[in-house]
């Protein structure tokens, strides 16, 4: 998962923020953390979902929406951004791999 602006440090500056989201989400959509690496602009976790649950863009979304409302809005936000009401600090894809 990618910061939008790559030079950012906002992910270790608000580590407790982005701990407390994925700590919030995890209560309403469950998942263990087997591994997860925070770097300033960018994170990897490996999850294991509950079986038969396999909604990785779920979380990833509710996550990083929970991580933004808590964050001042100083970045800037393009049109296409404001149209689908998206703030600009997460980059918009991310690489999903599953392992069995």
């Amino acid at each position: 998962m990618n910061l939008a602006d790559r030079n950012s440090n906002l992910l270790t500056e608000q580590i407790d923020v982005l701990r407390n989201a994925m700590r919030k989400i995890r209560q309403s959509h469950p998942f263990d953390i087997i591994a997860m690496v925070v770097l300033p602009d960018h994170l990897h976790a490996i999850w294991r979902l509950p079986a038969g649950d396999a909604d990785f863009p779920l979380r990833w979304s509710l996550i990083k929406a929970a991580f933004s409302r808590e964050m001042p809005k100083t970045e800037v936000i393009r049109r296409s951004r404001k149209l689908k009401r998206e703030r600009g600090i997460w980059q918009r894809r991310y690489w999903e791999h599953h392992s069995k």
